[in-house]
């Protein structure tokens, strides 16, 4: 597992949403160079997450990417949700 990349992209995306709390992050297995993690959010959250035309949720991604590669670990692809 890789702890400090959850932690990272929890602080990252908590700090965007009106509910923190409801935020989780996962690491789920897929191919052995890449690392996958599932980004959850409260429904009425998703617009603040995704942003008008997915700019947010690129710039998510290009951030955590960056932390991925400056601590030298795999790639990382994101899936962002709601319930």
């Amino acid at each position: 597992m890789h702890k400090e990349l959850i932690a990272f992209t929890e602080h990252l995306v908590k700090s965007l949403v009106k509910e923190p709390d409801m935020v989780s992050v996962q690491e789920f297995s897929g191919d052995e160079d890449i690392i996958l993690l599932e980004i959850i959010v409260h429904e009425s959250d998703m617009g603040s997450v995704i942003g008008r035309g997915g700019k947010i949720a690129g710039a998510i991604r290009t951030m955590v990417q960056a932390y991925a590669y400056i601590h030298k670990l795999n790639r990382v692809r994101i899936n962002i949700d709601s319930f």
